[in-house]
């Protein structure tokens, strides 16, 4: 089984950096995919970042201010958050699945799950 768990959450000013940090229980990179969701209050669970076949791809509301990033040998997927904006403020999940081709925003193709670190950015 895969088991993500996340930490590097906390509270930042609009404009301020974050490095969120998600270690898995097995090497996972070349088999799974692996992203990062958000939810918000009263707002559904939302995709940010994520990989597939280990290429990456951006919600278009983080795009040129995320990057994910992973450390194979560390079994590590890494969320660099900057030029954060209030409206990032969330619960992000670090989540992984199997691999395909099948749809990369949908939280209904990962499997594996994180406990969630919260992201509060004040303005």
């Amino acid at each position: 089984q895969v088991q993500p768990v996340e930490s590097g959450g906390g509270l930042v000013q609009a404009g301020g950096s974050l490095r969120l940090s998600c270690v898995l229980s097995e090497r996972t990179f070349t088999s799974y995919r692996v992203a990062w969701f958000r939810q918000a209050p009263g707002k559904e669970r939302e995709f940010v970042a994520g990989t597939r076949w280990n290429s990456p791809h951006y919600a278009a509301s983080v795009k040129g201010r995320f990057t994910i990033s992973g450390d194979n040998a560390k079994n590590l997927v890494i969320l660099q958050m900057n030029s954060l904006k209030p409206e990032d403020t969330a619960v992000y999940y670090c989540a992984a699945g199997q691999d395909s081709w099948a749809s990369i925003t949908s939280p209904r193709e990962y499997e594996f799950w994180g406990q969630g670190t919260q992201v509060t950015v004040s303005s």
